[in-house]
């Protein structure tokens, strides 16, 4: 059985609009975290003062949960960016708040990462045990995606687009620092530059996920996220912006508070 010295756990939840559901996303993931054998923290970022979420979840904070937020809505990625940067654990995960996922898949994570001793672990929808609600034309697009992706950065995964995904935090302090995109593929260039630094223990965990719903995604969106996509790829195959001799072109961003050396 593989050795672990784990200490503590930390859950990152980036929350937009979600008044409606904010309460019963912490209860439901604290709930579930309390099951697990580690110690956890679960820090909440409200993308923007624009609703009631944040005084909502402050109802609930306490000594494992913190909430974060500031005024401007800045985009998914920069909220999970803006909470990793602050995160202490040992392992560093993300969920999208909304009730689709069911946040027990971070405890099946954190085992699929012990066992094979992975750098990153990403929910699949494509896993074989994955237990998915999933309309059939958003099935088709992200099928088409993700052929794109396969193309372009070779990532050896069925899919990386499930907002569930657990990091190692060495992984995460050098990656971080390198990183542009706050909007639309947040993921892929987290993924695509974790495997160009070498860390390529990239594996798939099962999730059960209801998309149901009406979809929300507009066309701009789509067209945004296509060009976020290929932006990163320009930086990574053309430009290797990335690379540890670009160090002193990296952004940084006083207000993710980076907790590594770029300068």
């Amino acid at each position: 059985m593989p050795k672990n010295n784990l200490e503590l756990i930390s859950v990152i939840i980036p929350a937009y609009k979600q008044e409606s559901t904010i309460l019963k996303d912490l209860e439901n993931i604290k709930s579930n975290l309390d099951q697990i054998k580690y110690d956890y923290e679960i820090l909440v970022v409200v993308d923007g003062k624009i609703d009631k979420t944040y005084e909502l979840a402050k109802k609930l904070e306490s000594a494992k949960i913190k909430i974060l937020a500031y005024e401007k809505n800045h985009g998914k990625g920069y909220a999970v960016r803006y909470g990793m940067a602050r995160a202490k654990g040992d392992l560093v995960a993300f969920i999208d708040s909304g009730m689709d996922i069911n946040p027990n898949g971070i405890r099946m994570m954190i085992e699929h990462l012990i066992w094979y001793q992975a750098d990153v672990i990403v929910g699949s929808k494509r896993h074989p045990a994955s237990k998915v609600i999933y309309p059939f034309r958003r099935k088709i697009y992200s099928m088409l995606y993700q052929m794109l992706i396969w193309v372009l950065f070779g990532l050896k995964v069925k899919d990386t687009q499930v907002g569930l995904k657990l990091f190692r935090r060495a992984v995460l302090e050098d990656v971080l620092p390198r990183l542009l995109v706050k909007r639309y593929a947040f993921d892929i260039e987290l993924l695509a530059v974790a495997r160009y630094l070498g860390y390529g223990k990239i594996y798939e965990a099962p999730v059960e996920l209801d998309l149901s719903f009406p979809s929300s995604i507009k066309l701009t969106s789509v067209v945004n996220m296509l060009l976020d996509t290929l932006a990163v790829f320009y930086r990574l195959r053309i430009l290797s912006y990335y690379s540890n001799k670009n160090k002193r072109r990296w952004v940084y961003d006083p207000d993710l508070d980076y907790r590594v050396n770029v300068g």
